[in-house]
């Protein structure tokens, strides 16, 4: 029973010796892109009471099992709490802060993504974490400029404007979904 434990701890130590940075420092952007959302997302009132704690601990789940159902676990707690403070706290709907949120849900998304299939020993050159947040940043400047624009026309079209950007919306997600089917029969 000793010998078992003693060579379970000898196996840890060396996994942890083998652990490279790169690895480490996608984990560590989960859980920053998870707390930024949580603070862009939840009122003040809540960061500053008990429940930061819990949001410190869901924060850190993603970056521990981005496998497994803790990033939509996290995401689901922060449109939550997006939810609570516009509904129950009273906080007026700004479009900064929607965008601002839904970009770091997007970032936090593509870097679970990258952490699930980067083993802790992977020796990764840095161009190609370059990269893939540089491929992320014009997804997500991209979904602002369409978002903002849409929003324009909302507000411009008056009771319409909202109908003619949700068809609008339905014709973007259509023409997408179009365009990565084509790409997929293309392979």
């Amino acid at each position: 029973m000793i010998d078992a434990v003693t060579e379970r701890v000898r196996a840890v130590r060396r996994a942890a010796g083998r652990v490279s940075l790169t690895p480490l420092l996608v984990r560590a952007g989960i859980f920053l892109s998870v707390l930024v959302g949580f603070v862009l997302a939840y009122p003040a009132q809540v960061l500053s009471g008990r429940p930061l704690g819990a949001l410190v601990l869901v924060a850190v789940l993603p970056a521990v099992g981005p496998r497994r159902v803790w990033p939509t676990f996290a995401a689901l707690v922060t449109v939550g709490g997006w939810l609570l403070a516009t509904d129950g706290y009273g906080r007026p709907i700004a479009l900064w802060r929607l965008l601002a949120v839904a970009a770091v849900l997007y970032l936090t998304h593509t870097l679970c993504a990258l952490a699930a299939v980067l083993p802790y020993d992977a020796v990764v050159d840095p161009d190609v974490l370059v990269r893939w947040l540089i491929r992320a940043g014009a997804v997500v400047l991209a979904a602002a400029v369409l978002g903002v624009l849409l929003a324009e026309i909302a507000g411009a079209g008056g009771d319409g404007g909202f109908q003619l950007v949700t068809v609008a919306g339905l014709l973007v997600a259509a023409g997408v979904t179009a365009l990565l089917g084509w790409l997929l029969r293309r392979r």
